[in-house]
Protein backbone atom coordinates (compact mmCIF):
# COMPACT_ATOMS: atom_id res chain seq x y z
CA UNK A 1 0.00 0.00 0.00
CA UNK A 2 1.39 3.39 -1.02
CA UNK A 3 0.47 6.37 1.14
CA UNK A 4 0.59 9.65 -0.82
CA UNK A 5 1.51 12.53 1.48
CA UNK A 6 1.27 16.29 0.93
CA UNK A 7 4.06 16.29 -1.62
CA UNK A 8 3.75 13.94 -4.59
CA UNK A 9 7.51 13.40 -4.46
CA UNK A 10 7.26 11.95 -0.94
CA UNK A 11 5.56 8.60 -0.97
CA UNK A 12 5.90 6.31 2.02
CA UNK A 13 5.42 2.55 1.95
CA UNK A 14 3.28 0.93 4.62
CA UNK A 15 3.75 -2.58 3.28
CA UNK A 16 5.56 -4.46 0.55
CA UNK A 17 4.31 -7.16 -1.81
CA UNK A 18 6.57 -10.18 -2.29
CA UNK A 19 6.22 -11.52 -5.82
CA UNK A 20 7.58 -14.93 -4.83
CA UNK A 21 9.10 -17.56 -7.10
CA UNK A 22 6.43 -18.03 -9.77
CA UNK A 23 2.92 -17.00 -10.83
CA UNK A 24 2.21 -20.46 -12.23
CA UNK A 25 -0.26 -22.25 -9.89
CA UNK A 26 1.09 -25.71 -10.70
CA UNK A 27 4.66 -24.61 -10.06
CA UNK A 28 3.62 -22.93 -6.82
CA UNK A 29 2.36 -26.27 -5.47
CA UNK A 30 5.60 -27.97 -6.52
CA UNK A 31 7.69 -25.22 -4.91
CA UNK A 32 5.62 -25.37 -1.72
CA UNK A 33 6.08 -29.13 -1.32
CA UNK A 34 9.76 -28.98 -2.28
CA UNK A 35 10.68 -26.21 0.16
CA UNK A 36 8.49 -27.63 2.92
CA UNK A 37 10.36 -30.94 2.60
CA UNK A 38 13.74 -29.20 2.56
CA UNK A 39 12.81 -27.10 5.58
CA UNK A 40 11.71 -30.14 7.60
CA UNK A 41 14.97 -31.95 6.77
CA UNK A 42 16.95 -28.83 7.70
CA UNK A 43 15.23 -28.57 11.07
CA UNK A 44 15.47 -32.27 11.89
CA UNK A 45 19.09 -32.65 10.72
CA UNK A 46 20.39 -29.65 12.63
CA UNK A 47 18.31 -30.36 15.76
CA UNK A 48 19.56 -33.96 15.77
CA UNK A 49 23.16 -32.77 15.62
CA UNK A 50 22.61 -30.31 18.49
CA UNK A 51 20.88 -32.95 20.64
CA UNK A 52 23.52 -35.61 19.97
CA UNK A 53 26.32 -33.23 20.94
CA UNK A 54 24.38 -32.07 23.99
CA UNK A 55 23.56 -35.57 25.26
CA UNK A 56 27.00 -37.14 24.76
CA UNK A 57 29.72 -35.96 27.18
CA UNK A 58 32.42 -37.29 24.81
CA UNK A 59 31.36 -34.66 22.28
CA UNK A 60 31.69 -31.74 24.70
CA UNK A 61 34.77 -30.48 22.87
CA UNK A 62 35.49 -27.21 21.10
CA UNK A 63 34.99 -28.67 17.63
CA UNK A 64 31.47 -29.81 18.48
CA UNK A 65 30.79 -26.55 20.32
CA UNK A 66 31.33 -24.75 17.00
CA UNK A 67 29.32 -27.38 15.10
CA UNK A 68 26.39 -26.87 17.48
CA UNK A 69 26.70 -23.12 16.96
CA UNK A 70 26.59 -23.65 13.20
CA UNK A 71 23.51 -25.87 13.44
CA UNK A 72 21.68 -23.34 15.62
CA UNK A 73 22.53 -20.58 13.13
CA UNK A 74 21.34 -22.72 10.19
CA UNK A 75 18.00 -23.42 11.89
CA UNK A 76 17.43 -19.71 12.50
CA UNK A 77 18.86 -18.65 9.12
CA UNK A 78 16.51 -20.95 7.22
CA UNK A 79 13.61 -19.96 9.49
CA UNK A 80 13.96 -16.27 8.65
CA UNK A 81 13.24 -17.02 4.99
CA UNK A 82 11.55 -20.36 4.29
CA UNK A 83 8.34 -20.03 6.39
CA UNK A 84 7.54 -16.70 4.69
CA UNK A 85 8.45 -18.23 1.32
CA UNK A 86 5.98 -21.07 1.96
CA UNK A 87 3.27 -18.61 2.97
CA UNK A 88 3.85 -16.39 -0.07
CA UNK A 89 3.88 -19.43 -2.36
CA UNK A 90 0.59 -20.96 -1.17
CA UNK A 91 -1.36 -17.86 -0.07
CA UNK A 92 -3.11 -15.12 -2.01
CA UNK A 93 -1.86 -12.58 0.52
CA UNK A 94 1.76 -11.85 -0.43
CA UNK A 95 2.11 -8.69 1.64
CA UNK A 96 4.62 -7.99 4.39
CA UNK A 97 4.52 -4.93 6.62
CA UNK A 98 7.26 -2.29 6.54
CA UNK A 99 8.39 -3.29 10.06
CA UNK A 100 8.11 -7.00 9.22
CA UNK A 101 10.27 -6.48 6.14
CA UNK A 102 12.91 -4.56 8.11
CA UNK A 103 12.92 -7.23 10.84
CA UNK A 104 13.28 -10.05 8.32
CA UNK A 105 16.16 -8.34 6.53
CA UNK A 106 17.90 -7.53 9.82
CA UNK A 107 17.89 -11.10 11.13
CA UNK A 108 18.78 -12.45 7.69
CA UNK A 109 21.86 -10.19 7.66
CA UNK A 110 22.77 -11.07 11.26
CA UNK A 111 22.62 -14.83 10.70
CA UNK A 112 24.30 -14.74 7.29
CA UNK A 113 27.24 -12.72 8.62
CA UNK A 114 27.51 -14.84 11.78
CA UNK A 115 27.62 -18.04 9.73
CA UNK A 116 30.36 -16.56 7.53
CA UNK A 117 32.46 -15.73 10.59
CA UNK A 118 31.75 -19.00 12.45
CA UNK A 119 32.79 -21.07 9.41
CA UNK A 120 36.10 -19.18 9.37
CA UNK A 121 36.62 -19.81 13.10
CA UNK A 122 35.83 -23.52 12.57
CA UNK A 123 38.38 -23.73 9.75
CA UNK A 124 41.03 -22.10 11.98
CA UNK A 125 40.14 -24.55 14.76
CA UNK A 126 40.65 -27.53 12.40
CA UNK A 127 43.91 -26.03 11.10
CA UNK A 128 45.22 -25.68 14.66
CA UNK A 129 44.12 -29.22 15.62
CA UNK A 130 45.71 -30.86 12.56
CA UNK A 131 48.77 -28.68 11.92
CA UNK A 132 49.65 -27.71 15.50
CA UNK A 133 48.33 -30.62 17.63
CA UNK A 134 50.80 -30.11 20.49
CA UNK A 135 49.85 -26.44 20.83
CA UNK A 136 46.12 -26.92 20.24
CA UNK A 137 44.97 -26.77 23.87
CA UNK A 138 47.16 -23.72 24.46
CA UNK A 139 45.94 -21.81 21.39
CA UNK A 140 42.29 -22.90 21.26
CA UNK A 141 41.37 -22.77 24.92
CA UNK A 142 37.72 -22.58 25.96
CA UNK A 143 37.74 -18.90 26.94
CA UNK A 144 39.13 -17.91 23.52
CA UNK A 145 36.57 -20.04 21.65
CA UNK A 146 33.63 -18.64 23.61
CA UNK A 147 35.03 -15.16 23.02
CA UNK A 148 35.40 -15.81 19.27
CA UNK A 149 31.84 -17.14 19.07
CA UNK A 150 30.46 -14.17 21.01
CA UNK A 151 32.55 -11.80 18.89
CA UNK A 152 31.03 -13.24 15.70
CA UNK A 153 27.52 -12.51 17.01
CA UNK A 154 28.39 -9.02 18.30
CA UNK A 155 30.01 -7.95 15.01
CA UNK A 156 27.06 -9.31 13.02
CA UNK A 157 24.39 -7.71 15.24
CA UNK A 158 26.15 -4.33 15.17
CA UNK A 159 26.86 -4.25 11.43
CA UNK A 160 23.35 -5.47 10.56
CA UNK A 161 21.75 -2.67 12.60
CA UNK A 162 23.69 -0.12 10.54
CA UNK A 163 22.82 -1.77 7.21
CA UNK A 164 19.12 -2.07 8.11
CA UNK A 165 18.77 1.50 9.40
CA UNK A 166 20.57 2.97 6.39
CA UNK A 167 18.42 0.93 3.99
CA UNK A 168 15.03 1.59 5.59
CA UNK A 169 15.51 5.33 6.00
CA UNK A 170 15.47 5.54 2.19
CA UNK A 171 12.30 6.66 0.38
CA UNK A 172 10.62 3.74 -1.43
CA UNK A 173 8.57 5.61 -3.99
CA UNK A 174 9.24 3.64 -7.19
CA UNK A 175 7.05 0.70 -6.16
CA UNK A 176 6.24 -1.57 -3.24
CA UNK A 177 6.54 -4.75 -5.34
CA UNK A 178 9.62 -6.75 -4.31
CA UNK A 179 10.74 -9.05 -7.11
CA UNK A 180 11.85 -11.67 -4.60
CA UNK A 181 10.49 -14.17 -2.08
CA UNK A 182 11.76 -12.30 1.01
CA UNK A 183 13.11 -8.90 2.03
CA UNK A 184 16.72 -8.91 0.90
CA UNK A 185 18.84 -5.80 0.60
CA UNK A 186 19.58 -5.69 -3.18
CA UNK A 187 15.94 -5.87 -4.44
CA UNK A 188 14.88 -3.36 -1.78
CA UNK A 189 17.49 -0.85 -2.94
CA UNK A 190 16.10 -1.14 -6.46
CA UNK A 191 12.74 0.22 -5.19
CA UNK A 192 14.23 3.39 -3.72
CA UNK A 193 14.11 6.71 -5.52
CA UNK A 194 16.63 8.19 -3.07
CA UNK A 195 20.43 8.16 -3.05
CA UNK A 196 21.44 4.55 -2.37
CA UNK A 197 25.20 5.24 -2.59
CA UNK A 198 25.85 4.85 1.16
CA UNK A 199 23.81 1.64 1.37
CA UNK A 200 25.69 0.11 -1.55
CA UNK A 201 29.09 1.12 -0.15
CA UNK A 202 28.27 -0.39 3.26
CA UNK A 203 26.90 -3.54 1.62
CA UNK A 204 30.06 -3.90 -0.49
CA UNK A 205 32.33 -3.25 2.53
CA UNK A 206 30.47 -5.94 4.48
CA UNK A 207 30.98 -8.33 1.58
CA UNK A 208 34.72 -7.64 1.49
CA UNK A 209 35.53 -7.36 5.20
CA UNK A 210 33.29 -10.11 6.59
CA UNK A 211 32.46 -12.51 3.75
CA UNK A 212 35.53 -12.35 1.49
CA UNK A 213 37.99 -12.13 4.40
CA UNK A 214 36.36 -15.17 6.09
CA UNK A 215 36.47 -17.12 2.83
CA UNK A 216 40.17 -16.34 2.29
CA UNK A 217 40.94 -17.38 5.88
CA UNK A 218 39.16 -20.70 5.25
CA UNK A 219 41.09 -21.27 2.00
CA UNK A 220 44.41 -20.58 3.75
CA UNK A 221 43.47 -22.92 6.62
CA UNK A 222 42.54 -25.74 4.26
CA UNK A 223 45.67 -25.17 2.16
CA UNK A 224 47.81 -25.68 5.27
CA UNK A 225 45.70 -28.69 6.27
CA UNK A 226 46.19 -30.17 2.78
CA UNK A 227 49.96 -29.67 2.94
CA UNK A 228 49.95 -31.41 6.31
CA UNK A 229 47.77 -34.28 5.06
CA UNK A 230 50.19 -34.94 2.18
CA UNK A 231 52.76 -35.97 4.77
CA UNK A 232 50.51 -38.79 6.05
CA UNK A 233 52.00 -42.16 5.09
CA UNK A 234 48.80 -44.19 5.12
CA UNK A 235 47.12 -43.96 1.70
CA UNK A 236 43.72 -44.84 3.18
CA UNK A 237 43.92 -42.13 5.84
CA UNK A 238 45.20 -39.64 3.26
CA UNK A 239 42.28 -40.36 0.91
CA UNK A 240 39.78 -40.07 3.78
CA UNK A 241 41.25 -36.72 4.87
CA UNK A 242 41.24 -35.35 1.32
CA UNK A 243 37.66 -36.53 0.79
CA UNK A 244 36.49 -34.82 3.99
CA UNK A 245 38.34 -31.57 3.20
CA UNK A 246 36.99 -31.58 -0.37
CA UNK A 247 33.36 -31.98 0.76
CA UNK A 248 33.77 -29.19 3.31
CA UNK A 249 35.37 -26.88 0.75
CA UNK A 250 32.69 -27.51 -1.89
CA UNK A 251 29.86 -26.54 0.48
CA UNK A 252 31.76 -23.61 1.98
CA UNK A 253 32.72 -22.30 -1.48
CA UNK A 254 29.12 -22.58 -2.65
CA UNK A 255 27.94 -20.63 0.39
CA UNK A 256 30.46 -17.79 0.15
CA UNK A 257 30.39 -17.46 -3.63
CA UNK A 258 26.58 -17.21 -3.75
CA UNK A 259 26.55 -14.54 -1.00
CA UNK A 260 29.28 -12.54 -2.73
CA UNK A 261 27.45 -12.83 -6.04
CA UNK A 262 24.20 -11.45 -4.57
CA UNK A 263 25.72 -8.63 -2.55
CA UNK A 264 28.77 -7.62 -4.59
CA UNK A 265 27.89 -7.98 -8.28
CA UNK A 266 26.69 -5.17 -10.56
CA UNK A 267 22.98 -4.33 -10.20
CA UNK A 268 22.71 -3.41 -13.89
CA UNK A 269 23.88 -6.87 -14.95
CA UNK A 270 21.57 -8.70 -12.55
CA UNK A 271 18.54 -10.80 -13.40
CA UNK A 272 15.70 -11.19 -10.87
CA UNK A 273 15.23 -14.87 -11.79
CA UNK A 274 18.94 -15.65 -11.53
CA UNK A 275 19.24 -13.76 -8.22
CA UNK A 276 16.32 -15.71 -6.73
CA UNK A 277 17.85 -19.02 -7.83
CA UNK A 278 21.25 -18.12 -6.33
CA UNK A 279 19.64 -16.90 -3.09
CA UNK A 280 17.85 -20.25 -2.67
CA UNK A 281 21.24 -21.97 -2.57
CA UNK A 282 22.55 -20.15 0.49
CA UNK A 283 19.25 -19.64 2.35
CA UNK A 284 17.68 -23.09 1.92
CA UNK A 285 20.13 -25.59 0.41
CA UNK A 286 23.30 -24.90 2.44
CA UNK A 287 21.54 -25.03 5.87
CA UNK A 288 20.16 -28.40 4.77
CA UNK A 289 23.56 -29.75 3.67
CA UNK A 290 25.72 -28.53 6.57
CA UNK A 291 24.71 -31.07 9.25
CA UNK A 292 25.27 -33.95 6.82
CA UNK A 293 28.54 -32.66 5.37
CA UNK A 294 30.02 -31.98 8.81
CA UNK A 295 28.69 -35.08 10.59
CA UNK A 296 28.05 -37.98 8.18
CA UNK A 297 31.80 -38.49 7.66
CA UNK A 298 32.45 -38.01 11.37
CA UNK A 299 32.93 -41.32 13.15
CA UNK A 300 32.25 -39.90 16.64
CA UNK A 301 28.95 -38.34 15.55
CA UNK A 302 27.79 -41.55 13.84
CA UNK A 303 28.63 -43.64 16.89
CA UNK A 304 26.88 -41.14 19.19
CA UNK A 305 23.74 -41.23 17.00
CA UNK A 306 23.74 -45.06 16.98
CA UNK A 307 24.19 -45.13 20.76
CA UNK A 308 21.37 -42.63 21.29
CA UNK A 309 19.01 -44.54 18.98
CA UNK A 310 19.88 -47.87 20.63
CA UNK A 311 19.32 -46.39 24.11
CA UNK A 312 15.98 -44.93 23.04
CA UNK A 313 14.81 -48.27 21.58
CA UNK A 314 15.74 -50.38 24.58
CA UNK A 315 14.49 -47.94 27.18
Amino acid sequence: MLDNSVSTNQTSVREFILLGLSNNNDLQIVFFLLFLGMYMVTLSGNLLLILVVRLNPRLHTLMYFFLSNLSAIDICFSSTVVPKLLLVTISQDKSISFLGCATQMYFHLVLGQTESLILAVMAFDRYTAICKPLQYTIIMHKKLCVGLSAGCWIVSFSNSIILTLVTFQLPFCKSNLISHFFCEMPPLLQLSCGDIWLSEVLEYMTGVIIVLFSFLLILMSYLNITLNVIKIRSTKEKQKAFSTCASHLVVVSLYYCTIMYIHMHSRTASSAEKDRAVTILYTAVIPLLNPFIYSVRNKEIKEAIKKSVTTAIYH
